[in-house]
């Protein structure tokens, strides 16, 4: 084991945290996998430094199975400030215009109608994005904008809770690739005042909901050894897949990369792979024929010392 990883342990799972306002998402994994002292770390879908709420991060082995996080539908509380626009369409921004002009309740209210269902959105130039190679936000802080393709996204619900002064709350239940920030840009541009984002708040990814989460103090506050106890199995991402119990030659066969016939039918598709203990095998998919292909596994535990 190279010196880089001594006094680190080898931990695989799941962490849901629910990350605070004013540190990036990668400065959140860096800041969780030194209190867990992990050999290997990363998230699920950026947050805004100014955003807070459920980030869940993959640790060790539970690397190899994100995808699913990645593409899951979230859900947001959102605040939106009218007639204030900015650079980066949130607070963070430069300011670019005011506007005296605030909606009455029914226009917000029919505006906000026209932003349920399917719709398009234009992603902003502060983000992650890449364009030849690099991100967005390094051409917007260059002064440069570039052409980006307009995404279609599904808003699944978007419901006022708040209403008062210049701002009002927002919750929102979103598709993949949704920028709170431009939606928010979008309703105010919509109601002829102009709006930013002034606050956001990640409550649910997928099946996970920020009530599960521990913030970054409270990991920082439990003893080192209980720690790796907040981890939650690298595989409840995975629980909507069918699953199929190996028995011991059946798993050598498929840790060798070997396909297999399944043990027992299951749907064409992905399919979680146990072995005899119920341990955790990894990812294989099953043809229309019944042969069950490999495609991602567990690597054994490695020994750290």
């Amino acid at each position: 084991m190279g010196r880089s990883n001594e006094g680190r342990r080898s931990v695989s799972g799941v962490l849901l945290l629910d990350k605070p306002a004013g540190i990036t998402s990668q400065t959140a994994v860096s800041r969780a996998k030194a209190l867990l002292r992990a050999i290997k770390a990363g998230h699920t879908g950026t947050l805004d430094p100014m955003a807070t709420g459920l980030l869940p991060l993959m640790f060790g082995e539970a690397t190899k199975f994100s995808q699913p996080l990645l593409t899951a539908d979230k859900a947001y509380i959102a605040r939106i400030r009218f007639g204030l626009t900015t650079t980066t369409g949130d607070l963070e921004g430069d300011v670019l215009s005011r506007s005296p002009v605030r909606p009455d309740p029914q226009a917000i209210a029919e505006v906000l109608a026209r932003f349920r269902g399917e719709i398009e959105q234009i992603p902003p130039m502060f983000s992650a994005l890449k364009h030849a190679g690099r991100p967005l936000y390094e051409y917007a802080r260059a002064g440069t904008t570039v052409q980006r393709d307009v995404r279609r996204i599904t808003i699944h619900s978007l419901a006022l809770m708040e209403a008062a002064g210049d701002d009002i709350v927002v919750e929102v239940h979103c598709s993949k690739g949704t920028y709170i920030r431009v939606l928010a840009e979008d309703i105010g541009r919509a109601l002829g005042c102009g709006a930013c984002l002034a606050g956001l708040r990640r409550t649910r990814v997928g099946p996970f909901k920020v009530e599960e989460a521990i913030t970054l103090d409270e990991l920082h506050a439990l003893p080192d050894s209980a720690r790796p106890e907040r981890l939650q199995p690298m595989d409840v991402i995975l629980s909507d897949l069918p699953c199929l119990v190996l028995d011991d030659e059946q798993s050598r066969h498929i840790g060798h990369g070997r396909p297999i016939d399944a043990p027992t039918p299951v749907p064409s598709g992905l399919v979680r792979l146990y072995g005899p203990g119920a341990g955790f095998l990894g990812l294989a998919r099953a043809g229309a024929t019944g042969r069950i292909e490999p495609c991602r596994l567990v690597a054994p535990t490695p020994r750290i010392g």
